[in-house]
């Protein structure tokens, strides 16, 4: 299965935050490809951090693109974020969601 890639946030040591279009979010650490041409014009920081989104996927100046299917399947999947309520939230963790006082 393709799953897109609809955002992309550039992390400090060259990890890439990801949201995929069925809002996993995932990272991907690219210090793994930094060796390997193209790639190896990433470990510019200032190139690095370029990237953006382009037809589903990450992509950086030069043409240089990772394919979705490989970001997905070699990032890590980040727990789900607990949604807490907001106003009088107190900070309570409970496995229900309930107002806290």
């Amino acid at each position: 299965m393709l799953l897109d890639v609809i955002k992309v946030e550039v992390m400090d040591d060259y990890i890439l935050k990801l949201t995929f279009e069925n809002g996993e979010i995932r990272e991907f650490d690219c210090k793994q490809i930094l060796n390997e041409k193209p790639f190896d014009s990433l470990a510019n920081d200032f190139i690095f951090k370029q990237a953006r989104i382009e037809y589903g996927t990450v992509v950086w100046p030069n043409e240089i693109d990772i394919a979705p299917e490989t970001l997905y399947l070699d990032s890590t999947a980040l727990p789900a974020v607990a949604h807490s309520l907001r106003g009088d939230d107190k900070g309570c963790s409970n496995s229900t969601v309930k107002r806290c006082k």
